[in-house]
């Protein structure tokens, strides 16, 4: 017996986190290869939809012209104006006007679009209204980035009057622009003039209000007489004083600022500091005498403090010194003097100023209405001086005309090909959009579908761990030998369980699953093969009495078995037969009577069960869906393991989330091992290459050169396949 190995699909460990973010990539690629035929389909599908469509749509000429379209030059505030951001409205405006009824319709009635049409279509009759909207489907106008020019596009299936009605329209938006000009030239510069002569009368009744009030209120004006030259007496007063009294000010704050340092001087260094900010004064002659004595007794000080030219120094330094201390006294006097004389000449020209500017504030007040009067006056002026400006310029534009304003760069030409419907990128973007469908489609699809498609499914929806992955189209293993490409899957299975079992004394086991046709059979013959080739004794147990299937898989007769010996009819050593595989027993099911279908459900049951433990090293029973029929939940209750099979991609998850509750329920959470995913498509769902595709790959190497060796040592039948004999085991 095999070691027990790692169980595929556990939950992943943190170090695998990032193998899983990759899986997760690797999804969408899985879903699309799963998907391809419906991407294919509908990718298909829209291509030929679209390529059909191009082909049947008319072809149709497209005619470009080029014009520069520029503000009317109605005066030197237009020319001014531009390269502001008006500009851009100025541009939206006459591209809307390009395409607007004004202009479509008039170039309709020239063109006689409306009998065009209607011979086109084989009608009778067009309106103008729907020859307008015709016309207006077929126009494109658009700036040019960073130009004054204007493109007019004209498609039309006549390459000839695609090239007329864009010459067309460029002709009939000149005259319309042209004709709205004149209007505004002539009512502008009537209401221009009007307005001027009103304003000049305004002016000249505010000139007599303004002398009525200089003269009434006695305001004294210079020679210029104007608003900003009105200066009163006072005022210059308040300007002189003002300037006075900041010039004491300054001299008032550099005096007092020496005064304080002088005051905070040690007394030692307060003479030469004072002789050098008054230098000429008697203090600078005392301190001159002072160090001379100094240095006198200084050279003295060999002689003794008794000797009489000592005492002579000694006196004349005490006398210095005291006539130093009084000038001293005297200079710090003087600044205190002063000090406080320019205090009282600030504090007197702060009241003056203040009583001027009292008289100043009343001056004004009396002066108001005038104030007012003649800023009224500069107003009335300065808006008939506008207006005087603004007629001459619109004299001027009228001058200059209205030619400038649109001009045709590029006249239209017919075109040499047709440009609708554009084949190739109708087609492209027809690839484009049917692949994005299709894949949409097949995201979708997937997102309806709840069966179970990854490990990760069972695991999340299921709460339980994967035992095995089983590939698609695996058939019978001792068919196929030991060196089967599918056998592998299938000892991983075993091993799996081996490992998962919580009592290695358990033997019995059941396979399970929520609905029909989910390969609980097969997998239950193939696991049994499994460990028999491993060398165990084994017996597998037909007791899926509703639908018995393993009698097929080996090709005897299912006449007598189980059920034959549940009901006291034979021998177990009569019903259980040997099969070509040594260590392999098989019992069929036998024939089950309408009247005994609780057998499952009795003592002779679980008597067999308890025999056949003590005779074999595992026994495997096959059972019915257990969401249909209840003799399922009876082997689950009586067996010592079971397992869940889930078929890839058929039943939703909540049934098989269901079935796997029905089982923990009877014979508790130990009992149930795990899940078997099974038939999968490895050549499609390369997700599951890891678990099962590269025991394909090995195996189907190594199998063809064995093949090659042992070519005709095996005995064949007529039809080519191994025969197999079953005998009876006693």
């Amino acid at each position: 017996m095999e070691s027990p190995k790692p169980v595929s699909g556990l939950p992943a460990t943190p170090g695998t986190q990032a193998g899983e973010q990759k899986l997760h990539f690797l999804d969408y690629w899985r879903i699309i290869r799963i998907r391809k035929l419906i991407i294919l389909a509908v990718f298909l599908l829209v291509v030929i939809t679209v390529t059909a469509v191009t082909f049947s749509l008319t072809q149709r000429y497209s005619s470009t012209l080029k014009m520069s379209v520029l503000k009317d030059v109605y005066n030197l505030d237009t020319v001014r104006q531009s390269g502001s951001d008006n500009d851009m409205i100025f541009f939206n405006t006459q591209i809307s006007l390009l395409k607007s009824r004004v202009i479509l319709e008039e170039v309709i009635k020239r063109q006689k679009l409306n009998d065009l049409y209607a011979k086109r279509e084989h009608v009778p009759e067009i309106t103008i209204e729907d020859a307008y909207d015709i016309l207006n489907y077929s126009v494109e106008a658009s700036p040019d980035r960073n130009t004054s020019l204007v493109t007019v596009t004209v498609y039309d299936r006549d390459k000839a009057v695609a090239a007329d009605i864009a010459n067309l329209i460029a002709l009939v938006y000149k005259e319309y622009r042209k004709s709205g000009r004149t209007d505004k030239e002539g009512s502008g510069l009537a209401t221009l003039k009007e307005k001027l002569v009103q304003q000049q009368r305004e002016v000249e009744i505010q000139k007599t209000n303004v002398s009525d009030l200089q003269i009434k209120l006695k305001v004294p004006l210079n020679a210029a007489g104007g608003i900003s030259s009105f200066e009163s007496v006072v005022a210059g007063q308040i300007s002189r004083l003002d300037a006075e009294r900041t010039i004491t000010k300054a001299s008032f704050e550099r005096l007092n600022t020496i005064y304080k340092k002088l005051t905070n001087t040690p007394a030692a260094d307060l003479p030469s500091r004072l002789a050098t900010l008054n230098p000429g004064t008697e203090l600078t002659t005392l301190n001159g005498q002072f160090n001379q004595a100094e240095v006198r007794r200084t050279s003295l000080s060999d002689l003794g403090t008794e000797h009489p030219q000592v005492t002579i120094v000694v006196g004349v330094l005490a006398k210095l010194k005291e006539q130093i201390n009084r000038e001293i006294k005297g200079i710090l006097g003087g600044y205190q003097d002063k000090l406080g004389s320019d205090l009282a000449v600030i504090q007197e020209f702060d009241k003056e100023i203040e009583k001027l500017r009292t008289q100043q504030s009343e001056e004004l007040i009396s002066y108001q209405p005038f104030i007012a009067a003649q800023r009224e006056l500069a107003n009335k002026e300065r808006m008939r001086d506008v207006m005087q400006m603004q007629i001459v310029q619109e004299e001027v534009g009228i001058k200059m005309g209205t030619e400038t304003s649109v001009q045709v760069i590029e006249r239209a030409i017919p075109g040499r090909k047709p440009v609708k419907p554009n084949k190739v990128a109708n087609i492209a973007m027809g690839c484009i959009f049917g692949l994005l469908l299709g894949v949409g489609l097949a995201f979708f699809i997937e997102y309806l579908d709840t069966s179970v498609k990854t490990i990760d499914d069972v695991e999340h929806a299921l709460g339980t761990s994967v035992l095995g992955v089983i590939p698609q189209n695996v058939a019978a293993l001792f068919k196929e030998g030991p060196d089967s490409p599918h056998a592998e899957a299938y000892r991983v299975l075993r091993t799996n369980i081996l490992f998962s079992r919580k009592d290695p004394g358990a033997r019995t086991m059941t396979v399970v699953s929520g609905g029909a046709g989910e390969g609980k059979s097969t997998t239950i013959f193939n696991l049994a093969t499994v460990f028999a080739q491993n060398g165990a004794r084994v017996l597998i147990v037909d007791s899926d009495l509703r639908r018995p299937s393993l009698h097929k898989i080996l090709g005897v007769s299912n006449a007598i078995g189980l059920t034959n010996y549940l009901l006291k009819q034979n021998r177990l050593e009569e019903v259980v037969q040997t099969t070509p595989l040594p260590g392999l027993d098989f019992l069929p099911s036998g024939k089950l009577p309408s009247s005994s279908l609780g057998i499952l459900n009795s003592a002779a049951m679980r008597e067999f069960i308890q025999d056949i433990r003590n005779r074999y090293d595992f026994v495997f029973f096959d059972s019915p869906p257990i969401m249909g029929v209840s003799d399922a939940s009876i082997l689950v209750a009586e067996v010592d393991m079971a397992i869940l099979v889930v078929q890839y991609r058929k039943y939703p998850q909540q049934m098989t989330l269901r079935a796997k509750q029905m089982v923990e329920k009877i014979g508790g959470k130990d009992r149930l091992l795990g899940v078997v995913l099974n038939n999968i498509n490895i050549s499609q769902d390369s997700y599951y290459y890891y678990y099962s595709g590269y025991y394909y790959d090995y195996y189907s190497k190594s199998s063809d050169s064995k093949e090659e060796a042992e070519k005709g040592s095996k005995a064949k039948d007529s039809s080519g396949k191994a025969s197999v004999e079953l005998k009876k085991k006693y």
